[in-house]
């Protein structure tokens, strides 16, 4: 689980970073008026900031997926090991 998280966070950064990256270069190289530049940047930045969000929650939703899988693992590894003791009680 945390390799298969780490992996997950590590992926997520650098897709953002690759996107912010590329999303301002090409901003900055197209020829526009500053007001036009400053307004895409702008927008640039709402985009990766609704995208960051976006991305964020998927992987808290992940995460709790995760958790609530172990949780209940655990929960049945829990009542198959009473199960098995009740059992040896009773011989």
């Amino acid at each position: 689980m945390e390799q298969r998280t780490n992996n997950a966070g590590q992926l997520l950064g650098a897709l953002v970073l690759g996107a912010a990256v590329g999303g301002m270069l090409g901003i900055l190289f197209a020829p526009a008026k500053g007001s036009e530049t400053r307004k895409k940047l702008s927008n640039k930045k709402d985009d990766l900031t609704n995208e960051m969000k976006e991305k964020f929650n998927n992987f808290l939703d992940e995460i709790k997926l995760e958790a609530e899988s172990l949780t209940d693992r655990a929960s049945a590894m829990m009542q198959d090991g009473t199960a098995k003791l009740e059992h040896a009680k009773m011989k």
